[in-house]
């Protein structure tokens, strides 16, 4: 009997030692005086059991098809193993035509012991809120993970997405090197343009704790490194985070790439990073349609690129190197002879060497 069914039973037997009326009895129960006398008569034709639901241990008469039943698990059992529920719900109605709720799956797996659940313990964390326009704050972070699983090294995938929307762009490298960087960053800016800041970890690729040199004290940036000139040229403000949970919204999609991309590149048998990039713009923008929300002002924050601004001379590798008084530079073990001609840098002034 349920907790409600023996409340009835207590309140019945008060009735019965004239403790209680009939009327009092169906107010403690919650039901009219009418219903209260119907359940006595149950009570004094079967007794107790005449106190239970009768729908207890019926089936439900929306119970779904149990040949739907066996055909899901069958599937899931045989091509998604690791996948959660409500992924899994969505390949089966994809590849299977087999259309199962997630949350029908789910109890289903739990039934069967296909699927543990999760429970994991939650720490108390301040709310911070989005910002109001799209482009105004994009959080970067690089994540490395077995992303080809056996059919690769594992891999870094760079991931950029904005605070107000949760739009996303991602690029996947062997490593999270200034390289990777600049790379999915020039794709964010051909797609979007400029945004007003990133939201970085500490990592050295982004942000450095070396002495500025007299260019940068002269200038008031502060020690950058390549990826921090690049993009203090282009008017982006570096905000680095002090813990990974700062920036918790590229975190959070690390986690659901982590689930869902993988198992995509495994379903499409992709083995190398070149052909998961080829692959990648459009596996962002359909998890955008899913994920993604709109900003809460209507404006973009982006800006577009202004004239003489040339993504391949910004996002590069910069060195210094004096001109010597025979008119050379070393570089690379390598000396290297200017040839005279005019506005070319005069001996002892310093100059740079930008590559790709």
């Amino acid at each position: 009997m349920s907790r409600k069914e023996r409340r009835r039973l207590v309140v019945l037997h008060q009735v019965e030692t004239g403790a209680l009326t009939l009327k009092e009895a169906g107010e403690r129960m919650g039901v009219s005086y009418r219903q209260a006398r119907r359940v006595r008569k149950r009570y004094e034709d079967e007794g107790e059991s005449g106190l239970i639901h009768r729908s207890r241990g019926r089936a439900s008469n929306r119970r779904a098809d149990p040949a739907l039943r066996s055909k899901a698990l069958a599937f899931y059992e045989e091509c998604y193993g690791d996948f959660g529920p409500t992924l899994a719900a969505e390949k089966l109605a994809e590849a299977n035509n087999v259309h199962v709720h997630h949350e029908t799956l789910r109890r289903w797996l739990l039934g069967d012991c296909q699927w543990p659940g999760k429970c994991a313990a939650r720490r108390h964390r301040r709310r911070r809120p989005r910002r109001e326009r799209f482009g105004e704050l994009v959080q970067l972070d690089g994540s490395h993970h077995a992303w080809l699983e056996d059919r690769a090294a594992p891999s870094c995938l760079m991931v950029m997405i904005d605070d107000a929307t949760s739009r996303s762009v991602a690029r996947m490298a062997p490593e999270e090197t200034t390289r990777a960087a600049f790379e999915v960053l020039r794709e964010w800016i051909e797609r979007h343009g400029v945004p007003g800041a990133l939201y970085t970890d500490r990592k050295n690729v982004y942000v450095s704790d070396r002495e500025p040199t007299v260019e940068e004290k002269r200038a008031g940036t502060g020690p950058l490194t390549d990826f921090g000139r690049a993009c203090w040229r282009l008017g982006i403000e570096i905000i680095a985070a002090h813990s990974p949970q700062a920036k918790g919204r590229v975190e959070r999609r690390n986690g659901v790439l982590q689930d869902r991309l993988v198992k995509e590149l495994r379903l499409r048998n992709i083995a190398d990073i070149d052909s998961a990039n080829a692959m990648l713009a459009e596996f962002t923008e359909k998890l955008d349609a899913r994920l993604a929300r709109p900003a809460s002002s209507p404006a973009d924050y982006h800006r577009a690129l202004a004239p003489g601004e040339d993504l391949d001379e910004i996002l590069c590798w910069e060195q210094f190197r004096r001109v010597g008084n025979d008119w050379t530079i070393a570089y690379e073990s390598r000396v290297l002879q200017i040839q005279r001609q005019e506005g070319v840098a005069a001996a002892g002034t310093r100059v740079v060497d930008a590559s790709q």
